[in-house]
């Protein structure tokens, strides 16, 4: 891609926040995965609630939102937005645990940086409560499912669970 079409770059090819002072406010909503690829003893001790450190998917879940709200803190040129909706919902399936991060305001620029920081926050809190019973734990797919509002419109990815 062109330098001079990337919205972060200036004309002299540095990098800058977007000046999003004349977008006009509108809802905005993205949703994004991530997915932690897990042995069926692990998942085992997830769902029974017998890991050493405690409760493995309230702790990633509350981790997720947690970082959500501090994503402009994380991605440097991110602006600070007023969140006001977080939700990160975690599916144990047979190979792991898949996180769905839902995130909503009504500002200028979009969420999907909010909502993928959530996931992959989520995926990497699962792991530190599972590394004392599985170091192979793999964290991966962490993507964009869903994008609405804006000028760009929406973005919707076909995808099947892992």
């Amino acid at each position: 891609m062109n330098a001079k079409r990337l919205s972060h770059i200036d004309s002299a090819g540095h990098a800058r926040m977007v000046d999003v002072t004349d977008k006009p406010a509108t809802l905005r909503r993205a949703v994004a995965e991530s997915f932690v690829r897990l042995s069926r003893e692990t998942i085992a001790l997830i769902t029974q609630r017998r890991l050493p450190k405690g409760d493995a998917i309230a702790t990633a879940r509350l981790a997720g939102i947690m970082a959500a709200k501090r994503t402009p803190e994380l991605i440097p040129l991110c602006h600070p937005l007023l969140l006001t909706h977080v939700d990160v919902q975690a599916e144990i399936l047979k190979t792991g645990v898949r996180f769905v991060s839902t995130v909503s305001c009504t500002g200028e620029t979009g969420v999907e940086m909010e909502a993928l920081t959530a996931s992959s926050v989520a995926a990497l809190a699962l792991y530190d409560m599972v590394k004392a019973v599985e170091r192979g734990a793999v964290i991966h797919r962490v993507r964009l499912l869903e994008k609405e509002g804006g000028k760009s419109g929406t973005f919707r990815r076909g995808h099947k669970k892992p």
